[in-house]
């Protein structure tokens, strides 16, 4: 690549290039066998004579920073002593700050070295993708030129994976919404980000479930929103705890996060009612409805909607691959040319090349596939899991009753927070990653409990995580 180097209001040019490339070296900007540009192309970009560039490069040479190899080229030495391991950063910190609310918003640990025994929540198992079908989705220079376009996309994203995702959700979910309704995002954050955007103003009250998703509190907050925790109990949010100033609910009705209750129909109906007199809006999250186990599904509250409050949002991180970053929402009428122009503000458009080859993916019912596949495998985790809790961690934990998704929850019978807390501590150090409910209480006094998935484990693995877990509570 063309290396910079500055030479305006410099006297001795030599010296210059020189002093420059060296510290790129030492700084680690420049790597071992990294190529320098031929003195020709230098000369010509820095607008001086050969001879100065050259001049240069045999100081470099002279002192063990570069060397040569005739018809090559001149190459950073492998033996100089840097700096350090990362190039140097800028010197002066600098008077700007960021907003407070960026001050305590946490990076997400899903990125995190997985443990031997990982019972962490959200993460499915990658090794289950179809990538070798998937690659050949994707599009390539066999193909038409509209497939093939490198040109901008409407912020709503690719027609074809509007219609195949407005396809999907009508068939799987009973949700009637069209292509036109539909806004393809960089997962469910962004979705419920433009959400935000465009319905909320500062100091707006936003009602999320408590204990809940703490990646959507996070974003209504950072729009400077007041957020609101409502409690959830057996059948879901509780709908008589919300206050009438709200403007916005955030709810995951068909698998509660993270306790993993469904919102009862009594519930939903309530909730529709409660938003249509208090003009209010609400976020479907559907997140991972597609692995069902048992018990029959109750419809989505965008089903039941009859005066268009719902905007339901779905994500392909669990039933495909976190790293696609692929996720839709579907927006009332009134609402879409605001949506399309808060996509449009955020990023322009989701990836072109990535929709395309969704879009194939799922109209060759290739996700289909998939979908029934994972679901036989996470099914079969599932009821390890459920079984090994019920029967060995009976005097301990307390199951919530989960038909779908990809974990379950269960509440400690007599330990207190502090006590679950130590027991998740000594299995970390035993090899095992596993969550505390208390960790994703809002505003009430966190329950004592765990949170465990099944997603990112492998099933031969499950048991011997489970009595390892088991061991630290009796210890």
């Amino acid at each position: 690549m063309e290396f910079h180097v500055s030479l305006v209001d410099r006297k001795n040019l030599s010296g210059e290039i020189y002093r420059q490339i060296r510290r790129a070296i030492l700084d680690g900007r420049l790597r071992p066998k990294d190529a320098l540009p031929p003195t020709r192309e230098l000369a010509r970009a820095l607008s001086v004579s050969r001879t100065t560039v050259t001049v240069a490069y045999d100081r470099l040479a002279g002192e063990g920073f570069v060397f040569s190899r005739l018809g090559a080229g001149t190459f950073v030495s492998d033996h100089v002593t840097r700096r350090g391991n990362e190039p140097r950063t800028q010197k002066a910190e600098g008077r700007l700050r960021a907003r407070r609310v960026w001050e305590s918003i946490p990076l997400p640990c899903a990125f995190v070295r997985r443990a031997e025994y990982d019972f962490r929540t959200g993460l499915p198992d990658t090794s289950l993708f179809p990538y070798e079908r998937w690659r050949r989705s994707m599009p390539s220079e066999r193909d038409s030129d509209d497939s093939r376009s490198g040109g901008y996309e409407h912020p709503a994203g690719h027609p074809a994976l509007r219609v195949a995702i407005a396809h999907h959700i009508g068939v799987s979910r009973g949700v009637e919404a069209s292509a036109d309704d539909v806004i393809v995002t960089n997962g469910t954050q962004q979705a419920i980000d433009i959400v935000a955007r465009v319905l909320l103003a500062p100091g707006d009250h936003v009602a999320v479930e408590d204990p809940g998703y703490a990646p959507a509190r996070r974003v209504f907050e950072s729009q400077g929103a007041r957020v609101v925790g409502v409690p959830v109990d057996r059948d879901g949010l509780v709908v008589d705890a919300l206050g009438r100033n709200i403007r916005l609910v955030y709810v995951t009705p068909s698998h509660q996060y993270p306790l993993g209750v469904p919102l009862s129909l009594p519930r939903r109906h309530q909730l529709l009612s409660w938003a249509e007199r208090n003009d209010a809006a609400i976020i479907e999250d559907d997140y991972d409805t597609e692995f069902r186990f048992d018990g029959r599904p109750i419809e989505p509250l965008r089903t039941l909607d009859t005066t268009g409050r719902v905007i339901y949002v779905g994500s392909f991180s669990k039933t495909l691959l976190p790293a696609l970053r692929m996720g839709f929402l579907t927006t009332p009428p009134s609402l879409r040319a605001a949506f399309h122009s808060a996509k449009a503000v955020t990023d322009w458009h989701t990836s072109t090349l990535s929709q395309i080859a969704l879009a194939r993916f799922m109209d060759d019912g290739i996700f289909a596939r998939h979908i029934r596949r994972a679901g036989r495998v996470y099914r079969e985790r599932h009821t390890i899991v459920v079984d090994t809790l019920a029967h060995q961690f009976s005097k301990h934990l307390e199951l919530v009753p989960s038909a779908a998704g990809l974990h379950v929850a269960a509440l400690a019978r007599k330990a207190s927070v502090e006590r679950i807390v130590d027991v998740v501590r000594r299995a970390s150090d035993a090899g095992v990653q596993v969550q505390t409910l208390a960790m994703f209480a809002v505003a009430r006094r966190a329950r004592a409990g765990l949170v465990i998935g099944y997603g990112g484990i492998p099933t031969q693995r499950i048991e011997e995580g489970l009595r390892r877990l088991r061991r630290c509570f009796d210890a």
